[in-house]
């Protein structure tokens, strides 16, 4: 099978797979699902009355399925295996929040020429962090462990 015809089928494979889970929560949608890069498959779940419930405390839930998800393909032994699962534009919303956010931390550094120690975040968020600082000349590292990593924004140079 080329590869082109795997992650088709890996797509297809991820977007039935989704949404049988929830329509065992009586939520009968489309999803919506591509893949950009031909790595990473997106699935989008359109805004529906159970937003809160998939959400979940701070994406909890959405991070679990996209993880079902993820699991299901790699036990299907598909080569393409990395999901992102996002409902409602939560995601999407959320990271332009954490861009606005960070344009102020940025600032602030650059200002003020001392490194700046962010509160923990999770992989995806620390990812759009390191991206804007290398954008705005500034450098980054990510220190500790778990659910205590966090971001340092320096100066350049430091």
């Amino acid at each position: 099978m080329s590869d082109e015809r795997n992650a088709e089928a890996a797509i297809l494979f991820a977007k039935k797979y989704l949404e049988d889970i929830l329509s065992f929560f009586g939520l009968n949608v489309d999803v919506y699902a591509t893949s950009e890069d031909g790595e990473v498959i997106e699935l989008n779940v359109p805004s529906t009355h159970l937003n809160g419930f998939l959400i979940g405390n701070r994406g909890e839930t959405m991070r679990s399925l996209q993880f079902l998800t993820s699991m299901a393909l790699k036990t299907a032994e598909y080569e393409l295996e990395r999901v992102n699962v996002d409902i409602a534009d939560y995601k999407k919303q959320r990271a332009s929040r954490l861009e606005d956010r960070a344009e102020e931390w940025l600032k602030q550094v650059k200002e003020s020429g001392e490194p700046m120690h962010l509160k923990p975040m999770n992989a995806a968020d620390r990812r759009t962090i390191h991206k804007l600082a290398g954008e705005h000349g500034l450098e980054t590292e990510s220190e500790g462990e778990g659910r205590d990593r966090h971001i340092v924004l320096k100066p350049a140079g430091e």
